[in-house]
């Protein structure tokens, strides 16, 4: 069995419901199935949370500096997070649940943790400039077909055999993105000529090669999910802080830090001011519970990776109905079609799960 060793001796092999702390993790996992939270009904939870996540990102994003609110968001996130980091350290044993435990790592561990920082910040970068030029309701589906790529990863890699009524869900969720497609053609989005959608492919792709790694981190690394959740979100501030530097030299308009700029060209370039926004705020809290969930289904190792993640992308649902009222998109209806026919995919991957 591969394992790794965590900080005070404790062992952690591929399947996480066998451990020498005694199987506290599996206990903890069993909690949620007593109570009905299967790995799908998880994947679910997580979806909700990331359709908020999805609105409050591009309500952040609009007009605004990109390097700084991804900067800004991150640091929330490790922020709230550092706490727990700081009580795991020295005081481990006074914290009730060994759930909300954050482990030691080693350097070896630490250097994994970080590998997905960087994947993670360069998918979210792409991301974050994308959905700043593309309207809600057009990029969110964009990133939602990161399924397919995870489905032909996990194939050729984990092996992973959906069963045929999945396998009929993710077809029919992959033919709902795919009418999205071709809703964008009436809003003057080319996607083979568009070089906002090709970002937003990049991190798409990029997202999909994380979602494996997670799985591989998960179920065969032997991290736990509050583990690998806090290490990583300390992380990604590292990585953020030399796109927002970039744009402190280049970028920023005079006086932008001190009260909100003005449009304006440096060096032929337009300027990127920087305003605060509430919803910047929210994006990391949303996040940080959106993968939670997340975390916790792919650690089930009866998961398939390939269907969590299209039941997580139908959080396009509530972008789109924030898209719809709050930022007043077009093609309301034909999107809702769209929608319709994921949801009918959600149905055919969760019947008898």
């Amino acid at each position: 069995m591969h394992s790794i060793t965590y900080g005070a001796g404790k062992v952690f092999g591929e399947d996480l419901a066998i451990r020498a702390d005694g199987g506290r993790f599996a206990r903890w996992r069993g909690a949620f199935m007593l109570v009905g939270m299967n790995w799908i009904l998880l994947s679910i939870v997580s979806a909700t949370l990331l359709g908020a996540y999805d609105a409050a990102k591009k309500w952040s994003v609009q007009g605004n500096a990109v390097p700084v609110v991804l900067l800004t968001t991150v640091s929330i996130g490790a922020v709230l997070y550092s706490p727990l980091v700081i009580w795991s350290t020295f005081w481990a044993e006074t914290i009730p649940l060994d759930r909300l435990v954050v482990r030691s790592l080693s350097w070896k561990e630490h250097g994994l943790i970080a590998a997905k920082s960087v994947l993670v910040g360069a998918s979210w970068t792409f991301a974050f400039s994308a959905l700043k030029h593309l309207p809600l309701s057009i990029g969110a589906p964009i990133r939602a077909t990161s399924p397919f790529w995870t489905i032909l990863i996990a194939i050729l890699f984990f092996g992973e055999r959906p069963t045929p009524m999945q396998w009929l869900g993710i077809a029919v969720v992959l033919i709902g993105f795919w009418r999205f497609t071709l809703v964008g053609r009436r809003e003057g989005i080319r996607f083979t000529r568009d070089r906002w959608v090709a970002l937003m492919m990049a991190a798409t792709l990029l997202g999909a090669c994380s979602s494996i790694y997670d799985k591989w981190l998960l179920q065969r690394a032997g991290f736990d999910p509050v583990t690998m959740q806090a290490w990583f979100t300390i992380d990604l501030v590292p990585v953020m802080v030399p796109l927002a530097l970039w744009w402190y030299r280049f970028d920023a308009p005079r006086g932008s830090l001190q009260d909100g700029g003005t449009a304006g060209e440096i060096g032929g370039r337009p300027a990127q001011p920087f305003r605060w926004r509430w919803s910047i705020a929210l994006v990391s809290p949303l996040l940080i519970l959106a993968d939670w969930f997340y975390f916790v289904a792919l650690s089930d190792p009866t998961a398939l990776v390939s269907v969590v993640s299209v039941v997580r992308r139908s959080s396009v649902v509530i972008a789109l109905g924030f898209g719809a009222k709050a930022l007043s998109e077009a093609n309301f209806r034909a999107k809702s079609l769209c929608v319709g026919v994921i949801l009918l995919g959600v149905v055919l991957l969760t019947w008898n799960s």
